[in-house]
């Protein structure tokens, strides 16, 4: 898993909500969590070409059967009979090809690539053309160094010339060594657009391409589309997204998952970029994935919608529109774990919303299913739970607070104070603060203190006081003086904020880091 950022990185990835303008002036300190990208969901960055796949070589009928030996296969590329050139330059992709262990470095080191290079302008010869690419594919599947080396000898500008190769088979590999290339990293992904890549892609998207085909051209976009520091360039983005919406229609489980990763990705930013995909009209087709049964192509459409509801309330309000909700309860009981953390994450992006945002969701009767994820669910599902109350607890009106304080939250939530998470405790402590806050208003604060203490919520909040972190102590502190003592008792100084030594003068619940509550989790994924 990868490890927590920076505070002020997480900072960036928050976007804030407030139900005034003043709210939404106001700077927030943003709760730091864990990094949720769950990249062994994500199709591989990279791709080796090990078998003859859906390319059949044109020149395995040229080629001698014997083996080479990398001396051989040296001398052979460097050689200047055809020829030679081309059965050491197969015997090469054939040594690359091996399922494991393929001596990439060693290709490297040999000084090979420059050579290969120049096969691959040799239109006059495509069987060697279509070696040379693949060998180049190969090395490109290895490390950042090994794909470096690739790009430095010059292979970018030639394997873009050979997109519109009148040869598909060596028009294809090309298509397969770029996305290495693009996958490797922003700089190399910019280095394959600023050499005018995309247009000669999208060329070959049509209804009569070879699904295998279409398959790679679909990859190669998606790793076009891939990583953001910096994102692709806005001109990229709007020249690929036409062909995303077009791909998006298409019913091969391999190109639509791929294409909604693209869109993922495309979704991982600003309101505006999120905006730039929306406009497409995507929405409608991406709710209608998220009843797939095929876990490539609902997890990566999930986390797209999921990704657009962190936007404006009218982006969320179009995803509404389009249907999510409808999807998104069952989705809150699938059998993947995985899958209930992502559908819990895009309703507490929801529940970040206005309070009419908040009301759908007691209109769809998710809230029973909330109750039981936070029972039942793995860990990291509850803390989605968690989230998705405390945004509708500092969001939500007086009435929807209370509302959901009888749909059963509070026992579950009680029992969540044990965990070793601090920051999960606070967050819950906060969310009975807004509680309490709205039961007063409303004359119910006796009823909540019955319900509280009816699951043993009032003794556990109480023994907080004495917990070895001072926020969680403060907290829970405030909470007892405030809302559990008499009245006559609530000027007595506690003894837990005695002993660990903190300043009780004006205290507010709301002046701390967790008072940051109402906000949209930007994608965080696991």
């Amino acid at each position: 898993m990868p490890t927590p950022e920076a505070p002020e990185e997480r900072l960036k990835k928050f976007k804030y909500r407030g139900k005034d303008a003043s709210a939404l002036r106001q700077q927030r300190i943003a709760v730091i969590l864990e990094l949720r990208k769950a990249k062994k969901d994500e199709q591989s960055l990279k791709r080796r070409n090990i078998t003859n796949g859906p390319l059949n070589s044109p020149s395995e009928q040229h080629a001698k059967e014997n083996s080479f030996t990398l001396p051989e296969i040296i001398n052979g590329v460097n050689a200047s009979d055809p020829d030679l050139c081309l059965q050491a330059t197969h015997a090469a992709r054939k040594m690359l090809s091996r399922e494991r262990n393929p001596p990439l470095k060693l290709i490297v080191d040999s000084g090979l690539i420059p050579r290969l290079v120049e096969f691959l302008k040799l239109s006059f010869h495509p069987c060697l053309q279509f070696e040379a690419a693949w060998v180049l594919t190969n090395i490109a599947s290895g490390t950042s160094q090994q794909t470096r080396a690739v790009v430095e000898g010059g292979a970018i500008p030639p394997l873009v010339e050979l997109l519109s190769s009148p040869n598909m088979t060596v028009c294809e590999q090309a298509v397969w060594a770029l996305g290495n290339v693009a996958g490797d990293g922003s700089e190399f992904r910019d280095l394959v657009i600023a050499s005018d890549a995309i247009p000669y892609l999208l060329a070959l998207i049509s209804s009569t391409t070879p699904i295998p085909f279409l398959r790679n051209i679909t990859w190669t976009l998606s790793n076009l589309c891939r990583n953001k520091d910096p994102y692709p360039s806005r001109q990229a983005v709007t020249q690929i997204l036409p062909a995303l919406f077009y791909l998006l229609q298409h019913q091969d489980s391999e190109i639509l998952s791929d294409t909604c990763w693209a869109l993922s990705y495309l979704t991982d930013g600003c309101n505006e970029r999120i905006g730039q995909v929306v406009d497409t009209g995507v929405l409608p087709r991406l709710v209608e994935l998220l009843n797939s049964s095929e876990l490539n192509i609902l997890t990566p459409s999930l986390r797209t919608v999921g990704n657009i509801v962190t936007g404006t309330d009218h982006q969320t309000q179009e995803a509404i529109d389009a249907g999510m909700l409808n999807v998104l309860p069952r989705l809150l009981t699938h059998s993947k774990p995985s899958i209930q953390k992502e559908a819990t994450w895009a309703l507490s992006n929801v529940a970040a919303g206005p309070y009419q945002h908040i009301q759908l969701l007691f209109s769809y009767n998710i809230f029973p299913l909330l109750v039981e994820l936070l029972k039942t669910g793995e860990f990291r599902v509850k803390k989605e739970a968690v989230w998705t109350l405390a945004n509708i607890a500092t969001g939500g009106t007086m009435e929807q607070l209370i509302h959901f304080v009888h749909s059963g939250v509070l026992e579950p939530l009680v029992n969540l104070l044990t965990v070793p998470d601090n920051k999960l405790i606070i967050i819950i402590l906060d969310i009975f603060t807004y509680i309490f806050l709205a039961a007063e208003k409303l004359s119910e604060k006796e009823k909540v203190y019955l319900l509280l203490e009816e699951v043993n919520g009032v003794d556990s909040i109480e023994a907080l006081q004495f917990h070895e972190n001072q926020m969680i102590a403060q907290r829970a502190s405030k909470i007892v003086g405030k809302y559990f003592c008499e009245e006559e008792e609530k000027g007595i100084l506690d003894p837990a904020l005695d002993h660990k030594g903190l300043n009780h003068g004006g205290y507010s619940p709301f002046s701390n880091s967790i008072r940051t509550l109402s906000i949209k989790l930007f994608k965080n994924l696991s």
